[in-house]
């Protein structure tokens, strides 16, 4: 079940990644969902998840894109890894500490991929500070408002399915 729901979480990401972030802003790459996902099923689901997610999710974004396949791949494989091992480890489930999970895993995925690039290609692209500031910011307000959107769920369901039982029974309104 695991496999199916990090398959699932990362497909959605990447389409709503490719859909949505041009118009979230403008096309200049100012959030990262697929990371999103990534620490995501790492705090939920344990570092295996966070491993599994981190590859699959950062080689299907590198090969959607432009630049050298599997450098994604494996800054967020260690993002992921990293996001399940707290998540373990640590208790997680406030705001605040969620928030700065998130902030701090764009962080680090920047700083993973930016050292990469600088090894590994002659013109490795420019960042900036404020971008990368920008970019924490917005996975980490994603990510926390993802995490109560989730946790709230099955309450709502619940409370939705109580209130219809209630209201009609054998075709009366009560």
């Amino acid at each position: 079940m695991t496999v199916l729901r990090v398959l699932l979480t990362v497909a959605a990401a990447l389409v709503l990644q490719t859909t949505l972030a041009r118009f979230l802003v403008r096309g200049t790459g100012g959030v990262d969902l697929v990371l999103v996902a990534v620490v995501y099923l790492g705090l939920t689901s344990g570092p295996t998840a966070g491993i599994l997610s981190g590859t699959i999710a950062g080689l299907a974004q590198d090969s959607l894109g432009s630049g050298i396949i599997g450098v994604g791949g494996l800054a967020k494989t260690v993002v992921g890894y990293l996001a399940g091992r707290i998540g373990t480890t640590f208790i997680v489930s406030q705001t605040i500490p969620r928030f700065l999970v998130f902030f701090g895993a764009t962080l680090l995925q920047v700083g993973l991929t930016s050292g990469l690039y600088y090894l590994l290609d002659p013109q490795p692209p420019v960042v900036t500070g404020y971008a990368v500031l920008g970019e924490s910011l917005a996975n980490a307000l994603i990510g926390v408002v993802f995490f109560q959107i989730v946790d709230a769920l099955p309450g709502m369901i619940d409370r939705r399915r109580a209130m219809s039982r209630g209201r009609v029974s054998r075709g009366r309104v009560r």
